[in-house]
């Protein structure tokens, strides 16, 4: 079963702005990824790196996943983000993000980098997570051996912006189509999640870039969940309680998941390999969905 950290809503926070990495901070957002990369301009990524300290170092993140997105590795940023964030602020820091995850190799550099920085200012070795964005043709052609790529990994993202433009997919707007009939990303997420999956990594879908359309919102949830995704990404906080609400088990879903739960475990103790609850075939395979669902609900407090 798959690590249950609640990552049911991604909050985006952008770097270059204290007052908004501190509502981030009073969100009920599950995890909060204090943004170096696309948010902020290139003019102000380096002294938005003392501003990310700032706000890991004097807000209270209890009760949710802090997180950093740096920039790429291929860019000139990434060794300098790594560096001053992590020794400036690793003991508050929980996980770090890192975009365009196109190889393996990628992942493996940041787990060794982390280990070093770590090791020099005597945080524990291996406690700070690593999330890896999946938003390239290359980085989809290798999601398989990056999701094993290192310990420290404990999500995939999916990264709809990027990869529109990486296949060259028609449309403006991140995260949404016109004029496909379906899921335009139904391919990209459930290859992401199969990955994730096989690894004992959790998966969410990155952003939705209509936030004042709060349906569409929705509906682009309830299509990540039906894949298997964890969470989405939140760019406003208008769309916090939404991903919550969707990527939250129902009271009714709670309520059949730990019948089966007893039932089945009864059954078995009985000698019977399956049953039927309320009208549905259980056996094996329908105690493992439902124990999912019981665990997620346990994570969630509900």
């Amino acid at each position: 079963m798959a690590l249950m950290e609640l990552r049911r809503v991604q909050l985006a926070s952008p770097g270059s702005n204290l007052r908004m990495l501190e509502r981030g901070s009073e969100s009920n957002a599950d995890h909060v990824f204090l943004d170096l990369e696309d948010s902020v301009a290139p003019n102000q990524k380096v002294e938005s790196r003392a501003t990310v300290v700032q706000a890991l170092n004097e807000f209270d993140w209890s009760g949710k996943i802090a997180c950093v997105r740096v920039n790429g590795i291929d860019t000139e940023w990434f060794y300098g983000d790594l560096v001053e964030v992590v020794e400036g602020a690793g003991k508050n820091l929980d996980t770090i993000m890192l975009p365009k995850a196109n190889r393996p190799a990628d992942v493996y550099m940041l787990d060794q980098l982390l280990t070093q920085i770590e090791t020099h200012r005597g945080l524990e070795v291996g406690r700070i997570g690593i999330e890896a964005q999946i938003e390239m043709a290359e980085g989809m052609v290798n999601v398989n051996e990056t999701a094993f790529a290192s310990p420290r990994l404990r999500s995939l993202i999916f990264g709809p912006g990027d990869y529109s433009a990486s296949v060259q997919a028609r449309g403006l707007s991140i995260g949404a189509s016109e004029k496909y009939p379906g899921h335009v990303w139904h391919y990209a997420i459930h290859r992401i999640v199969v990955a994730a999956r096989a690894a004992n990594v959790q998966v969410t879908d990155g952003p939705f870039a209509d936030y004042q359309n709060l349906d569409g919102y929705r509906q682009s949830c309830e299509m990540a969940l039906a894949l298997g995704c964890d969470g989405k990404w939140a760019i406003h906080p208008d769309q916090i309680d939404v991903a919550i609400d969707v990527f939250s088990p129902s009271e009714a879903d709670i309520a059949k998941a730990r019948q089966i739960v007893v039932e089945y475990t009864e059954a078995l103790e009985s000698g019977k390999g399956a049953i039927v609850v309320d009208g549905d075939m259980v056996d094996a395979a329908t105690l493992k969905m439902a124990e999912i669902v019981s665990a997620k609900a346990d994570a969630a407090g509900l």
